[in-house]
């Protein structure tokens, strides 16, 4: 059976927060279905390591899981790709923090085709463990670029595309013009789209409720983004 060292564990339990995954452009994913995704991907794979190889008792100890997979592999990441308009539909994120909700929007944006996602520095870390066990496998397809999305929205009204945001006082989505190509802004769970950013939004979309009285306030941003994602495509496709 493979031991492990300290340090060996130590290593890898430090990718765990996001100061370490930087630095060691390293990042952890575990379970049968995350790595084999990773092995069909153009993503480098540093390192496999089977619970039948290790032991349960080492296993449980690099895991961040709370019942241990049967497999972990340490992945390297991916390079950036360019903060600049480009042809196709776009998202960006402003301030999305919760781990469970950028995975499950890299999950929306690799079913409904989205070329590409953008995210406001202080969007959660895609490598978070979280958000790669929500992304379920996305992560090896839509990579996240984080820069400054004020500069981006300029950069695609600059190229004559048209830059959408989610309001709670926008117009109907339904009723609304939307074009093929673009960029999406999704806002934060808690403000949602700041200040900074939307004075940059060239058309304000919102999702109408049809409850009767007092209703929800509002819907997750994961939610939201799936159901506008929807209609550009059922509107594009």
């Amino acid at each position: 059976m493979l031991k492990l060292t300290a340090a060996e564990i130590k290593a890898i339990k430090a990718l765990g927060t996001k100061k370490f995954r930087d630095s060691e452009g390293l990042f952890v994913i575990e379970g049968e279905k995350l790595v084999s995704e990773a092995l069909a991907s153009g993503f480098k794979i540093e390192r496999i390591l089977r619970r039948e190889e290790i032991g349960e008792q080492q296993m449980a100890r690099i895991s961040a899981l709370d019942s241990p997979s049967p497999v972990l592999a340490v992945v390297r990441k991916a390079e950036p790709g360019p903060a600049v308009a480009g042809k196709g539909l776009f998202l960006a994120l402003d301030s999305v923090r919760d781990p469970g909700n950028l995975g499950t929007i890299m999950r929306i944006a690799d079913w409904f085709g989205i070329d590409g996602i953008f995210a406001s520095p202080d969007t959660v870390d895609q490598y978070n463990p979280k958000v790669v066990q929500a992304s379920m496998g996305a992560v090896f397809r839509k990579t996240v670029t984080y820069c400054d999305l004020p500069h981006l929205c300029e950069s695609f009204r600059a190229a004559g595309l048209p830059v959408y945001g989610t309001f709670l006082d926008g117009s109907d989505i339904y009723a609304a013009d939307l074009k093929p190509e673009g960029l999406i802004v999704m806002g934060s769970e808690s403000f949602g789209i700041g200040e900074a950013v939307a004075q940059h939004v060239d058309a304000r979309i919102k999702i109408p409720t049809y409850a009767k009285g007092h209703g929800a306030e509002s819907l997750n941003v994961a939610v939201a983004t799936a159901v506008t994602v929807a209609e550009f495509k059922r509107r594009n496709g």
